[in-house]
């Protein structure tokens, strides 16, 4: 029987603080043959990044040990290498995408110098021969007009964008095992299965392995030969892939099977009158060039957006990464200059000078995408919830901001007993929570909600969309939903609009979008949804 490439065999992981020792990982084992796709699959906090982690030693000891089991590559073990051979096998042989690429990508460099990085280390390439790979891979992972792209910011990209840049960076050392830890989660569905094609392409050109994390089963019926399920740190159900997704024995397999968004949008009330009218919304970014850097030109990325909403109605806007839908969103908050109108409660809010739109601001509110990089990991959870009430509410005293922090943590299911903790201590999903808590504290009428669910496994993501769906019933809240997962806009919108390139495709009640779709780009992504 041939050696496989990675063996996990009997692997226990611990942190060990104050003297006592937390088990996060009981008795691992797993296995995956060169060219071969393992997906792990499970709940938020089960256990799969912190494995594959430690695959690499790329968590810290102390805290963390290995009290029992070991991983070998290639019949060597890892958890006993030093750390010269692990600087050996690190990006070279062994390559990671990581979840959080806003925090894995350098924000002080451009992607050029970032991507050159990689090569010059690993591959010893000069500079003029790198520049043609890197334009290739970003071409492949599908950058559009790459070549212009490369002088840009982590910041001046999209969610999507940036996550497809990671992937390019760990894709150019040509490694033999791939570990992606939910790799297509903030990606749209057209460029997912774009994404998805070049992995297969490049697993079959290289002889390529990959150990995926997910936790969308549409992704691992494409992409994985065998599955594993994680509950609570231990390896419940291991199969082939094709037999464990028709035939899952496991209770709890069967649990994330049934996961999938159901469900219709809350009743409306179509006699209220609009709160939100936006009327011909557009953004343009300048272009600047020169040692000056004058504006020579301009980029529109939003162009002649309109829609009204009521309370307690949902407008979903969905489009590929890039299409303009956060652009929207920050436009809407008064955080980027537009042209148009928008107009809140009978407000105009064009033209408002920051001190002028203060009073408005708690009535809107917005939940960003990455709840990693929106919670201040130096502020405990109490601090992060109330910091809206010290701006807008400062007459309170810290007793009352303390009880209405209680609160607001019970609406949004989080033990109040945990405010005192950091977000570091949370799994993705109560991150999350704290952020939607953090949102509601200032009673808003209007809640931006950008791809709110795209980091959360199944199950979570239905437990967040249930709790939007009752917070927006009791309090008759509006929101705007970002997402590229149409399951989850089909369950919670009432109105979307089909973004593609700033242009709007296609708008109407979601019902009617959905069931009879009259433009082709819609079709495709309801096709690949």
């Amino acid at each position: 029987m041939r050696e496989p490439l990675l063996a996990i065999d009997q692997l226990s992981i611990a942190f060990r603080q104050r003297g006592e020792t937390r088990t996060v990982v009981s008795d691992l084992s797993l296995q995956i043959a060169a060219g071969e796709t393992l997906a792990l699959v499970g709940e938020s906090g089960s256990g799969k990044s912190v494995t594959a982690l430690s695959v690499l030693r790329l968590l810290p000891s102390p805290p963390v040990i290995w009290p029992t089991g070991d991983i070998r590559f290639h019949g060597q073990s890892l958890l006993n290498a030093d750390e010269q051979t692990l600087r050996g096998i690190r990006g070279n042989r062994i390559a990671m995408i990581f979840q959080e690429p806003m925090v894995s990508l350098n924000p002080l460099h451009n992607l050029e110098k970032q991507l050159y990085e990689v090569l010059s280390l690993h591959r010893g390439m000069r500079r003029e021969a790198a520049r043609g790979e890197i334009l290739d891979c970003l071409d492949r992972v599908g950058i559009r007009n790459a070549a212009g792209r490369l002088a840009d910011y982590p910041h001046q990209l999209s969610g999507g964008e940036r996550q497809r840049v990671m992937i390019a960076m760990a894709l150019l050392t040509r490694p033999e095992l791939l570990i992606a830890d939910e790799p297509t989660t903030a990606l749209d569905v057209s460029v997912q299965a774009q994404i998805l094609q070049l992995l297969r392409e490049l697993r079959e050109e290289l002889n390529m392995s990959m150990l995926f994390i997910t936790h969308n089963l549409s992704i691992v019926r494409k992409l994985a030969d065998n599955v594993a399920v994680m509950q609570n740190g231990r390896c419940v159900e291991q199969n082939r892939a094709n037999a464990l997704m028709n035939a899952p024995t496991h209770p709890y397999t069967r649990r994330l099977l049934d996961s999938e968004p159901t469900g219709d949008p809350i009743p409306l009330d179509p006699t209220l009158p609009p709160l939100l009218n936006v009327s011909d919304l557009r953004v343009a970014f300048p272009i600047r060039k020169g040692i000056l850097r004058r504006v020579i030109d301009h980029n529109p990325v939003v162009k002649g957006l309109s829609f009204s909403l009521r309370p307690g109605e949902t407008l979903g806007l969905v489009g590929e990464s890039g299409s303009g839908k956060s652009t929207t969103g920050l436009a809407l908050l008064r955080l980027i200059t537009s042209q148009g109108n928008i107009e809140f409660d009978g407000q105009s809010l064009q033209g408002k000078s920051r001190r002028q739109l203060l009073p408005i601001r708690h009535r809107i509110q917005v939940v960003f995408q990455d709840p990693n990089s929106s919670l201040n990991p130096r502020l405990n959870v109490q601090q992060i919830i109330e910091e809206g009430l010290r701006v807008h509410q400062p007459s309170l005293s810290a007793a009352e901001r303390e009880q209405t922090v209680i609160r607001v943590m019970g609406e949004v299911g989080l033990d109040a007993d945990t405010r005192h903790r950091y977000p570091a201590e949370f799994s993705g999903g109560q991150r999350q929570r704290i952020a939607i808590a953090r949102a509601l504290i200032l009673t808003p009428q209007l809640i931006i909600l950008d791809e709110p669910t795209s980091s959360l496994d199944k199950t979570v993501q239905a437990q967040i969309l249930a709790l939007l769906k009752s917070l927006q019933q009791k309090h008759r809240l509006a929101y705007i939903f970002i997402s590229h997962d149409l399951r989850v806009v089909r369950s919670l919108c009432h109105q979307v609009i089909v973004l593609r390139q700033g242009e709007v495709v296609e708008q109407g009640e979601c019902q009617r979008v959905f069931a009879a779709p009259e433009q082709a780009y819609t079709r495709q992504l309801l096709a690949l949804s």
